[in-house]
């Protein structure tokens, strides 16, 4: 039978209240939470918790959505100081001694996107909300976009820049960009590689304040974006996820301004993957749907990879039907791929790729809901076998996780052979996500003591990645 709802004591509490309001104009519509989560992209149980008063860190950008599905007037928007406190959230936040000082809202110029009107991101627990906000500076003469606190971030007083930005300088930017991206795919992202990312993104965002030709600047912004994405990437495998987020949404920032639909997606993308990681599907799920929109100006491979992104928040949300219906839906997408058609960025996601991340959104629905092992064990081998040398990380973590399935649901022996090829892989690289992947494997195989072989490859882990 279904659960009654919970009764709400919309007096109790400034978020009771508003979850109350929610549920009446939901009920009102006709709507159930799952075709409002849909309207409003986000998950249906989001709107349920919302509803009981259980979801403490509701984003202001959610608030608007609701507004606008449900046509309130503003009713959320203005609730949310109230509800959702953020800057006493922010006080409880591990990071939030080491994040800028924020701003005067007097002091930020708030202009719409020029793709979609007002479409910044929406700012995660533990990020910088005043990098989404977009101010206008004079470098010049010329407007020059660039998210305020990623100035001060990205481009210190004594970094040197050049008087003006030519062809050749927007060309550095390209190429930089494929060189570290190279460069994370084998090595990871710690390490040298982080040395290298961080001050190419202080140069590149510098370059928005420098004077250049009005018909170069959206080849400018639109190369910026690509290097903002690949250094979030390798700060993301580094585990600098505050950085990451900013750099990320710098390069959605960049991406608008350059009218870029190929870089919005996977500026999206990585956002969506990132929350996801970091436990918060919902967010991912939100940041996964904002990249599809407009879907037809995309190509198959990237729709794919988006609805990938989707699979991968409802697998980790436990949600069974919606994460199928996902993967089903990237592989319909992929399908349709027609490679000559993708930007150049695109090229790494072969079928290895797609096979690999797929996996991962079923790989959450066998540990944690018992669903059949088969069909990511079937993926991951195909992503293991596809990767060439270039995408060594992505070969040991599909390695990884293919091992960890077998040693949770089938032959811990087989497992431990396949963990040993991980090992040898993964063992190597400065990828924090790898090291974490390796040490849920050896906590899978601590579940066969009495089995040698599990217990070998499990105090190799525990030699090779640190506790």
């Amino acid at each position: 039978m279904p659960q009654p709802e919970k009764q709400l004591n919309p007096g109790a509490s400034p978020q009771e209240w508003f979850g109350n309001e929610l549920r009446v104009r939901r009920k009102a519509e006709l709507l159930s939470a799952r075709a409002l989560g849909k309207l409003a992209q986000v998950s249906d149980d989001m709107i349920l918790m919302i509803e009981k008063g259980q979801y403490p860190s509701l984003q202001l950008e959610v608030a608007r959505q609701l507004d606008r599905v449900l046509n309130t007037g503003g009713v959320f928007e203005r609730a949310w100081p109230m509800a959702f406190d953020k800057a006493d959230a922010d006080k409880t936040r591990p990071d939030a001694e080491n994040r800028s000082p924020r701003r005067a809202e007097g002091t930020v110029q708030v202009q719409a996107g020029r793709m979609l009107g007002r479409d910044e991101p929406s700012p995660r627990p533990g990020s910088h909300e005043p990098v989404y906000r977009r101010s206008f500076l004079q470098a010049g003469g010329l407007a020059a976009l660039v998210p305020i606190d990623l100035v001060d971030a990205f481009t210190p007083p004594r970094f040197v820049l050049p008087d003006s930005v030519g062809v050749s300088t927007i060309e550095e930017v390209r190429e930089v960009a494929t060189v570290i991206s190279g460069l994370d795919n084998k090595l990871g992202g710690g390490g040298m590689v982080s040395n290298v990312a961080s001050p190419a993104m202080q140069w590149a965002a510098g370059l928005l304040e420098v004077r250049c030709p009005e018909h170069l600047r959206p080849d400018l912004f639109a190369a910026v974006a690509r290097l903002g994405i690949v250094v979030g990437a390798s700060a993301f495998d580094a585990y600098h996820h505050a950085y990451a987020t900013d750099a990320f949404a710098f390069a959605a920032d960049c991406a608008e301004e350059a009218r870029e639909w190929h870089l919005r997606a996977k500026s999206y993308s990585f956002l969506a993957r990132q929350a996801v990681w970091i436990g918060q599907p919902d967010d991912g799920l939100t940041y996964a749907e904002k990249g599809l929109v407009r879907s037809d100006r995309i190509t198959p491979t990237e729709q794919a990879m988006l609805h990938t992104a989707r699979a991968r928040a409802f697998g980790k949300m436990g949600n069974v039907r919606d994460c199928l219906a996902a993967v089903g839906q990237a592989d319909e997408a992929f399908a349709q791929a027609r490679p000559d058609e993708d930007p150049p960025w695109m090229a790494y996601y072969d079928e290895a790729q797609h096979n690999g991340d797929t996996a991962h959104g079923l790989f959450d629905l066998v540990i944690e809901k018992g669903q059949d092992p088969g069909r990511a064990a079937r993926r991951f081998d195909t992503a293991v076998r596809g990767h060439s040398n270039d995408y060594k990380r992505s070969r040991a973590i599909s390695r990884t996780k293919l091992a960890s399935l077998i040693m949770a649901t089938g032959d811990p022996r087989q497992a431990a052979a396949i963990g040993h090829k991980a090992l040898d892989e993964a063992g190597r690289l400065t990828s924090r996500r790898a090291a974490d992947d390796l040490r849920q494997l050896g906590a899978f195989a601590n579940k066969h003591p009495r089995v040698q072989e599990a217990a070998a490859l499990r105090e190799r882990i525990a030699a090779t990645v640190s506790a």
